[in-house]
């Protein structure tokens, strides 16, 4: 049976796609009150995102007055209504160079990349997305030719790995081959096909540097709540205080938080800000009596 928390959060995380964001990749109604609801009771909610600072755009309206977001996987810290990166924790040219030669060597002419830096995106042309190619994005037979002097995310695609190992055992060969040079994670939540390798520097991840940014508030994690769907989001939930996954998430995000919460279609986010918002009311009431 699942404890229900007995106090307020001065920080929800909350990662995006698949969590926050509904499946058409919106921000419910309830959710948007229910940030709301936090602003006013005075708990900041920090999006963690993989996504590039490109694709939050439209999310400007929904970032409190602190105004930043959690980028790429960990990498970037960004101003969302600028659209500038205030800090970013990338891989240099040689460092990409390096991991993109020992995936060769392992899969050769079926490894096929693209890379997210400030700047933007950049990718082989070989690079299949389901998101079409932003406009005048450089494109080459090898990322190392068209990458920027600082990569905050290196997307990886190996043609036919995925099948046979499905996304979790394509991110252990992925960590395999390129070892200490970089940190593998993925995005994806499922258990089908379909993978994408995301990869970043050593020890940058979510928990990171969202640890970095709280510290910075003068918050510790135990007064961090964070919630998440896919394995991107393992070191965030467990470095949080408390921690939870939308009911649609990946089964081993499941198995380790405190508190399963309906699914991103279901509002799930929305029931966790819509506790932490009570609880904080409940807090300042006691204290201004």
């Amino acid at each position: 049976m699942t404890t229900p928390p007995r106090t307020a959060p001065r920080i929800v995380a909350s990662d995006l796609d698949g969590t926050l964001l509904a499946p058409d990749g919106t921000v419910s109604a309830r959710t948007v009150a229910a940030l709301a609801a936090c602003a006013d009771a005075g708990v900041v909610v920090v999006f963690v995102t993989a996504r590039p600072h490109r694709w939050l755009v439209e999310l400007a309206p929904h970032v409190a007055g602190h105004g930043v977001a959690i980028c790429a996987n960990g990498a970037s810290v960004v101003d969302v209504g600028a659209q500038r990166v205030l800090e970013q924790h990338g891989m240099d040219r040689d460092r990409v160079a390096a991991v993109a030669a020992r995936l060769r060597a392992v899969w050769g002419a079926d490894v096929h990349l693209a890379a997210e830096s400030a700047r933007g995106f950049a990718a082989e042309r070989a690079f299949v997305s389901a998101h079409e190619r932003p406009a005048g994005s450089p494109v080459a037979a090898r990322i190392e030719d068209v990458a920027d002097p600082t990569t905050l995310k290196l997307l990886v695609r190996v043609r036919g790995a995925v099948p046979a190992a499905g996304p979790d055992g394509f991110v252990a060969a992925l960590q395999e081959a390129v070892g200490d040079l970089a940190h593998v994670s993925t995005s994806v939540s499922g258990t089908g096909t379909e993978a994408l390798g995301e990869i970043a520097a050593p020890g940058v991840t979510k928990a990171a540097t969202l640890a970095r940014w709280a510290a910075r508030q003068d918050v510790p994690a135990d007064d961090v709540w964070a919630v998440g769907d896919a394995p991107n989001d393992l070191p965030m939930l467990t470095w949080a205080g408390r921690s939870f996954a939308v009911a649609n998430a990946h089964p081993h995000v499941r198995a380790v938080v405190d508190e399963v919460v309906p699914s991103n279609a279901d509002d799930g986010v929305a029931h966790v800000l819509e506790r932490a918002a009570g609880l904080a009311r409940r807090v300042a009431a006691g204290r201004a009596r």
